[in-house]
């Protein structure tokens, strides 16, 4: 039986209906420039940072203080893993990758506190201390991660990634077991009004008390396709420096 023009006309405008659907989910695996500007509070406003060293403690004190309250402001869950959010306080460092747990290799050592709804990364440790290991990645917790320099992303750098199989690669046994520097080490992290701070036991960095360090805010996503960053920077809220320099020494 032949279609009437009305029959294919509603045919085609379904199937264009769909496109438009499916393209727009598409479109909705990564985050757009108002949802990353929306993270863009007074919470990840850095005022100040430090790095104290407490000897009587033999413990590193690693501070950010914003202008809002720290911690308040965290993502909204994606509902997979493509285009997760990321939120991260971060602290760029001198140290040596192997200070902190890695085999030798290029790059910047951060100290990352971040927060992702969509996954949780830190196997061995219940952040919300419901006996549930695996809901808790909303909850600021920290990372060590080596970043490299990435114009594939807007925020300029990425955790750098390996071959898995590479038999050279080493990693604390704490880390999350994805094929990029990255360690979970389970650090006790202390929000508290605009402060936030993680401590850091000097024996977990090689005993190191000598090195200079930055503060940033950024906004990251995760993105499993095989040209792209795993985990990139996608916006910068705030450099304390202004230029990452990272001209500030332990105290």
């Amino acid at each position: 039986m032949k279609k009437s023009l009305k029959q294919i006309g509603l045919i085609v405008c379904i199937m264009v209906l769909t496109l438009t659907i499916n393209v727009s989910e598409s479109l909705a695996l990564k985050a757009t420039s108002v949802e990353m500007e929306s993270l863009n509070t007074a919470d990840v406003d850095i005022d100040k940072a430090e790095v104290r060293y407490l000897s009587e403690l033999d413990l590193l004190v690693f501070e950010i203080q914003v202008d809002g309250l720290a911690g308040q402001t965290t993502p909204e869950a994606r509902g997979q893993m493509d285009g997760a959010p990321v939120l991260g306080y971060v602290f760029p460092t001198t140290l040596k990758s192997e200070d902190v747990g890695f085999n030798p290799t290029e790059g910047i050592v951060a100290l990352a506190v971040t927060s992702h709804p969509d996954f949780d990364d830190t196997a061995l440790w219940d952040e919300n201390n419901d006996r549930d290991y695996d809901n808790d990645g909303i909850i600021f917790h920290s990372h060590w991660v080596v970043l490299r320099k990435d114009e594939r992303v807007t925020g300029g750098l990425s955790v750098k990634q390996f071959n898995k199989d590479d038999s050279s690669i080493v990693l604390p046994p704490t880390n999350p077991g994805m094929p990029m520097y990255m360690d979970s080490p389970g650090f006790s992290i202390v929000l508290k009004g605009n402060k936030l701070k993680v401590l850091v036991p000097a024996q977990r960095i090689n005993h190191k008390k000598s090195f200079n360090f930055d503060a940033v805010t950024a906004y990251m996503e995760v993105d499993p396709a095989e040209n792209t960053p795993l985990l990139g920077v996608y916006k910068v809220y705030d450099v304390l420096s202004g230029d990452l320099s990272l001209p500030y020494n332990v105290k």
